[in-house]
């Protein structure tokens, strides 16, 4: 009897515990209803994202850099995928290739309380030039390509020329159509190396202005008083040319990509140029032509145009001039697919003045445009 009754206390022990326990969780899970996951909420889940579909036509229209294409896609409560919008595009065939492709995303729909709802979101596609094998050079070959440059430095000025930190130009700039002067612009043109330049145009007191800060970048058109960003494709432009200056390649940019001679080049009668070549690791390459003299002639680079097809463009330099023991070209005509395009010609450079970070920044308004740059 006393080992039945010391059971029979233990079991009402045992069941007085953990009826205090059930009722303690039962109490807080009251107190704090947030405490428990509510599992009727999910986030929308893609499955599957196929990636675009990119012919040998859509690859020449991607070009020489990464293009972009944001799409606003409807993702359906049904599992489906509904309205895709275009919010950032490329050029028309990519992203017509970037919508097929969100039109296949598999997905699993977001949901609310239990039940599946419509979202919208923003999906992204990037389209990539293809990687090009830069070939290697041989340690001769590299050492001529070399050589090449270093005469070219010696003759534009040497140290000084290599110590050439900003330049201002001023002149007029000349549009050339059927080898005649149709137009010209004055313009006002400062940098600051390797990759800052505010150009001011002005036409019979209308005024452009463009200024460009590493991978940013701004416009003022005069003619509609409108002051904006630049586009992406605009700040490439400006980088490409940034690439394809003879000044930044001379002062040190063909250590930045691989440098090749290419051999001797017909420059007119009896006359033959050095061509040396800089290929960078995305495919872009620049050839720029060297007199016997060792002075720069040429600079030439190919680009696709909007229908895929390739364009040759090409500057010639003349009319070297000694500024302070630095050598500068005061016209540069430009050619496109040999046709005479545009002419530079300046009418004074200044070189390593002071120039304030302040003269690229966007201004605050357009009346801060009205004055003349004075950099």
């Amino acid at each position: 009897m006393k080992l039945s009754l010391t059971k029979f206390l233990f079991f009402l022990f045992i069941l007085l515990m953990v009826g205090q326990v059930s009722f303690a969780q039962s109490s807080r899970a009251k107190r704090n209803p947030g405490s428990t996951v509510n599992n009727a909420d999910k986030p929308l889940n893609i499955t599957f994202r196929p990636e675009p579909v990119v012919t040998d036509d859509l690859q020449k229209q991607i070009g020489e850099r990464e293009a972009t294409v944001k799409l606003r896609v409807e993702f359906l409560d049904s599992g489906l995928i509904g309205a895709i919008t275009p919010i950032e595009s490329a050029p028309e065939g990519l992203t017509a290739a970037a919508v097929e492709a969100a039109g296949r995303i598999k997905f699993e729909p977001e949901k609310k309380n239990g039940r599946p709802v419509t979202v919208y979101q923003v999906v992204e596609y990037s389209f990539s030039p293809p990687e090009k094998e830069v070939e290697k050079i041989d340690p001769e070959n590299l050492a001529k390509a070399r050589a090449i440059v270093g005469r070219a430095v010696e003759k534009l000025g040497g140290a000084k020329y290599l110590g050439v930190k900003t330049q201002i130009g001023r002149g007029k700039f000349s549009i050339i159509r059927d080898g005649v002067n149709v137009s010209f612009q004055s313009f006002t043109d400062v940098i600051v190396y390797p990759d800052r330049e505010i150009t001011e145009l002005k036409q019979r007191g209308v005024k452009t202005v463009q200024s460009n800060y590493g991978d940013a970048g701004w416009l003022f058109d005069g003619s509609v008083e409108k002051l904006s960003d630049q586009s992406a494709d605009q700040v490439g432009n400006f980088r490409r040319s940034m690439r394809i200056n003879l000044d930044n390649f001379l002062r040190g940019n063909w250590r930045e990509a691989q440098l090749s001679y290419v051999g001797r080049r017909q420059a007119g009668l009896g006359r033959r140029n050095d061509v040396v070549r800089l290929a960078f690791d995305d495919g872009f390459a620049v050839e720029f032509e060297f007199s016997d003299e060792g002075i720069p002639m040429k600079s030439v680079y190919s680009r696709v145009g909007p229908e895929g097809k390739e364009i040759l463009e090409e500057d010639r330099f003349a009319q070297f001039i000694d500024i302070e023991g630095i050598k500068t070209p005061f016209i540069i005509d430009h050619f496109t697919n040999d046709v005479h395009i545009s002419r530079v010609n300046y009418q004074s450079v200044e070189f390593n003045r002071p120039v304030s970070a302040e003269v690229f920044a966007k201004p605050d308004n357009i009346k801060a445009l009205k004055k003349d740059l004075k950099p």
